[in-house]
């Protein structure tokens, strides 16, 4: 009786050890921000780059979004660390911005992943004393969205065509 009240002990010891940074944290899928923007990202390669879409539901002018290329790089973490990542949009045929973000990765206990970012926008001005007025700063949380495999935010992307006048 001693030796299993010990190995019980022993197992619920163990259990209770397991930390949210050792269930891993994946960068690639589908995930939405708190301003219902979509981003895609493809698998991570071994050496942390990545690359996807990301179709905002913001835009400088008010006009048709695009889903818009996306490439970045994934820090792997240290012990105990969950990974940080940056990455940069080229806003594709709808703006003449750029963004550049860098965020972290976390799991909570429950398993949710959640991706905290800032990022830095910078629009083309047509001269020097414009330029103060060029460069946004935010933050964007990105949560997972779950989806059925394969290439998901083309299939989600607006047609522009479709479109007779901007949007509001």
């Amino acid at each position: 009786m001693g030796s299993r009240a010990f190995t019980l002990v022993l197992v619920l010891a163990l259990v209770a050890c397991v930390t949210p940074a050792e269930k891993k944290c994946q960068l690639s899928g589908l995930w939405r921000n708190e301003q219902d923007s979509l981003m895609e990202i493809s698998v991570v390669r071994d050496n942390g780059d990545f690359q996807g879409k990301y179709l905002t539901r913001v835009t400088l002018a008010g006009g048709c979004a695009r889903a818009s290329p996306l490439k970045g790089a994934q820090q792997q973490p240290g012990e105990g660390g969950w990974p940080t990542f940056a990455f940069t949009v080229r806003w594709d045929k709808f703006s003449n911005a750029t963004t550049a973000f860098a965020g972290q990765c976390f799991v909570d206990t429950g398993g949710k992943e959640t991706l905290t970012t800032m990022w830095l926008l910078r629009e083309a001005v047509g001269s020097l004393e414009e330029d103060w007025a060029s460069r946004r700063v935010g933050r964007n949380v990105f949560t997972r969205k779950r989806t059925p495999k394969g290439k998901i935010l083309p299939s989600l992307s607006p047609s522009c065509e479709d479109t007779a006048s901007p949007a509001p």
